[in-house]
């Protein structure tokens, strides 16, 4: 890695939450203490992380969570640098998405160790930070943020608190399928599944992927490229296509095409 590459934003509507993604050559980050948690998942390269007089190591796909008010600070663990992209929630916001997720109260997560090393949690941050890029994708940033949440706290706090059992709700679970089926063109909300289904959004997702195989959002995807594939079949335009399939637009459109088809559109058409 030659150079710095840094973007931040901010989320209104996730209670303005903060945003980073960074690339470092051999830039290091200064001992610092933050008022919100720090969560952040290598992407490539890796960093050496001092924290509470212990240096540890964190690897591409690993997660970093840091507590609020703590010290710490990072460097690069070699010449090659290291990127990652982070998120600045409060306490408040990690604990009220996985109490929502759990359907109970929880206390404010803590985390006794920094570096985590579970390769499905890092996969939920990285998939949940790129599609807070995209403002159009409310379903899957949605599900992601929950899902995110909910693994993080049930599984890696100080303070743990497992998901209890669900029952079976199958038929709950095809209402939103054909609801889905009816209505993919539109920007659907986890929220708007969830009271179709009559259940907690958390609780929808898992029982969804079980039934079909693939969570809410991926289902969506999916009916759209496939419609997508009978619209240009009729030789209708690309980006007529895109607009009617629900898609941002044709880049958009083209992304999710190819990569569930192996072509581009106009390969297939």
């Amino acid at each position: 890695m030659k150079g710095d590459e840094v973007k931040f934003w901010r989320v209104r509507e996730l209670r303005n939450l903060e945003l980073l993604s960074a690339g470092f050559g051999q830039r290091s980050l200064p001992r610092r203490i933050l008022e919100r948690v720090d969560i952040s998942v290598i992407e490539h390269g890796s960093a050496r992380l001092n924290y509470r007089g212990t240096t540890y190591v964190a690897r591409p796909g690993d997660v970093v969570v840091i507590n609020p008010g703590e010290a710490y600070s990072v460097q690069p663990a070699d010449k090659n640098g290291w990127s990652f992209r982070a998120f600045y929630p409060t306490a408040d916001d990690v604990r009220d998405a996985a109490s929502d997720a759990v359907e109970r109260r929880l206390p404010s997560p803590a985390f006794s160790r920094p570096v985590i090393e579970d390769r499905y949690l890092g996969h939920l941050i990285r998939e949940l930070h790129v599609r807070l890029e995209n403002p159009h994708a409310v379903l899957a940033r949605q599900s992601y943020a929950l899902c995110a949440a909910a693994w993080l706290v049930t599984r890696h706090a100080a303070d743990s608190a497992p998901v209890k059992k669900l029952p079976k709700a199958d038929a709950a679970v095809r209402r939103v399928r054909d609801y889905i089926h009816d209505n993919f063109s539109r920007n659907l909300s986890l929220d708007e599944l969830a009271r179709i289904a009559q259940l907690n959004p958390f609780h929808l997702i898992h029982l969804f992927s079980k039934q079909f195989g693939l969570p809410p959002h991926a289902y969506l995807t999916q009916v759209r490229v496939n419609r997508a594939r009978s619209l240009l079949l009729l030789g209708r335009p690309i980006a007529e296509v895109a607009h009617a399939t629900g898609f941002v637009d044709q880049s958009h459109f083209h992304r999710h095409f190819k990569r569930l088809t192996g072509l581009t559109p106009g390969q297939f058409a």
